[in-house]
């Protein structure tokens, strides 16, 4: 047995999984001199939720910190995760997007290009490891691993045995969610390594508390690497130390031979880093148990109790937990990773806050059931899927086969804001985000949300309460803060009730106090605020959003006619889209939202009168 290999996930998937990916690369740099000496297969530095982050919160530049890291760490090969044909976006790109962008990141840096699709389509992989191999680059395909009715140990082999035939250089098996047993581990493992000839490669998080044991019964089976986290930023929904695991192999048939003081050194490094991004911890970053019976990675309820707070609902997290397997089956049971993850936690969501099963439907769901992000591993609900999409037509290709070349049309629309090619990619992943990010480029205007002083976190626990009695001239009333609107903007809104009756006051901060904290857990600033107080919806002709989002385009235009169950608007709300529908027939007397406008529950966004 060969000594095991360890990829280092602290640069990417370690700080995405405890602190909202928002390490910046400032704080990166200085310690890649001592990464660089390690000896590491590789450093896991790009691409997930990395990019999406650099833009929209650090105004940084990712493909700048692609280079810079590169330079940083000349002796070792840098690893980054892509969707597949969703490269790091949420929808299905043209061919020609994916090959330019596997191309850009090959010539800005990139060695290892980890590639899933989160249905296990290998029909979505082809195009990004051609792509590959021509950049003359290591293509590592992806098992996503879960478990359900339709997903056996032969199923996965026969995946890997494809992977194999696609022309990929090595195998990962990723558990995203923290599934997997030592049991199975070694059972999978094994029956790869019998069935195939490439090396396998282990990743998987330690949501469970079982992540060590597996990645030790994995060695055992004949894995050749593991992916671990400095300590500093490893556990709970990140992955196994570095450290432990260095230690655990010394002096085996497997020993790494990595220096494990120098490892040391670099976790009290990025043990003072954490504390920098106190603000974005997560309330789940300890073991969860659960995860085995919901499949819930932690990241996700990361992002549901987020979606519940908003709501004012965060007491129905565990009806959320019991709806997400419901709408998983229904959907055919995909693995629970990004985007499918958003997209069944996202649909469980709105079913609890309607206390009605697929009364509002998001774009997602719909397209997923026409099978636009490719095929779904089991079989779907029938019913739910013509409550989504009707009597439409479900295509059975590969998806992108159906979409058209856009690299030139890309290029046509941001125009001059792209200095380059991989700017013009920057658009095409998060036109919205992206658009604004090269503007404030352009325009010197580029600042990071602010990070917060512990002193500055202390004065905003002063202020954390959220119900309370006030007096004002001689009067009692009881006030419950229902939720906020988005940060970074002049005003910030508050919906409130006032003895039980709902109110949106809007505040403008004036002085320090004004200090709070940045985004978390997916909170996306809207690119314009609404700055007047919108009237609350009373009537069955008023337009209102079931959850809070922002608003991505108005369907209707004022004195256009409309029938009950027309789309009259389309909001997003944590990265998923919704269409909103007119709740009666009529004519459009007013508009009160226009597009990038942040919204709430129970405000009149468009008017609708017989």
């Amino acid at each position: 047995m060969a000594k095991i290999h360890f990829t280092d996930t602290i640069l990417r998937d370690a700080h995405q999984s405890l602190i909202a990916t928002r390490m910046r690369t400032e704080d990166m740099l200085p310690i890649c001199d001592k990464l660089d000496q390690v000896g590491y297969w590789s450093l896991e530095v790009w691409g997930g939720a990395t990019f999406d982050a650099c833009i929209r919160f650090l105004k940084e530049d990712p493909w700048q910190r692609l280079r810079q890291l590169k330079d940083a760490l000349p002796k070792t090969p840098l690893q980054m995760l892509l969707r597949g044909q969703n490269l790091l976006g949420y929808r299905h790109y043209a061919d020609d997007v994916v090959t330019s962008f596997v191309q850009k990141a090959a010539d800005n840096g990139m060695d290892v290009f980890r590639i899933f699709d989160a249905l296990n389509d290998l029909r979505n992989l082809q195009i990004s490891i051609d792509a590959v191999k021509k950049a003359g680059k290591h293509a590592q395909g992806t098992i996503c691993y879960t478990t359900s009715p339709v997903h056996t140990i032969e199923q996965f082999v026969q995946l890997g045995k494809q992977i194999q035939d696609m022309g990929c250089d090595s195998i990962a098996i990723k558990d995203m969610a923290g599934l997997l047993t030592p049991h199975v581990t070694g059972e999978l493992v094994s029956a790869l390594v019998e069935n195939i000839s490439l090396p396998v490669h282990i990743h998987s998080h330690a949501t469970s508390g079982l992540a060590a044991m597996c990645q030790m019964k994995a060695i055992e089976n004949g894995a050749h690497a593991i992916d671990t986290a400095i300590s500093s930023f490893a556990g709970g929904t990140s992955h196994p130390p570095t450290e432990s695991m260095v230690a655990a192999l010394r002096g085996t048939e497997y020993d790494s031979q990595l220096d494990l003081e120098l490892i040391q050194s670099i976790g009290f490094y990025f043990y003072d880093v954490r504390k920098k991004y106190h603000q974005f911890e997560s309330d789940y970053t300890g073991v969860d148990t659960r995860v085995q019976v919901n499949q819930v990675p932690g990241g996700m309820i990361s992002n549901l109790a987020h979606q519940l707070k908003e709501q004012d609902a965060l007491n129905r997290m565990q009806e959320v937990l019991e709806e997400i397997p419901q709408v998983r089956a229904d959907l055919g049971y995909p693995p629970l990773v990004t985007p499918s993850s958003q997209i069944v936690g996202t649909q469980a969501v709105l079913n609890v806050i309607a206390n009605e099963r697929y009364k509002t439907i998001t774009n997602e769901v719909k397209l997923y059931m026409k099978g636009r992000y490719g095929k779904a591993p089991g079989k779907v609900n029938e019913a739910v899927r013509r409550q989504a999409i009707g009597n439409e037509d479900v295509i059975d290709v590969r998806p992108a086969d159906l979409i058209p070349p856009e690299l030139i049309k890309l290029k046509s629309e941001i125009g001059s804001l792209a200095h380059n090619d991989e700017d013009v990619l920057t658009y095409a992943m998060f036109p919205d985000i992206g658009r604004d990010f090269l503007q404030q480029r352009e325009d010197g205007t580029l600042e990071p949300e602010a990070l917060l002083s512990p002193d500055d976190n202390a004065n905003a626990a002063c202020m954390a309460a959220t119900e309370f009695n006030v007096a004002i001239h001689g009067e009692s009333y009881h006030i419950k803060v229902n939720g906020t609107g988005y940060r970074n903007q002049p005003t910030r809104p508050y919906y409130i009730s006032i003895d039980g009756v709902p109110e949106e006051i809007l505040v403008e901060p004036l002085d320090s106090i004004s200090l709070e904290p940045g985004s978390q857990n997916g909170d996306t600033p809207s690119a314009q605020q609404n700055n007047g107080l919108r009237p609350r919806a009373t009537e069955p002709g008023h337009v209102t959003t079931s959850m809070p989002g922002t608003i991505v385009d108005v369907l209707v235009a004022i004195d256009d006619e409309v029938k009950a169950g027309d789309a009259v608007l389309i909001t997003e709300a944590m990265k998923m889209e919704t269409e909103v529908q007119a709740p009666i027939a009529g004519t459009i007397k007013a508009i009160h939202v226009k597009k990038a406008d942040s919204v709430t529950p129970d405000e009149m966004l468009i008017e609708i009168v017989n």
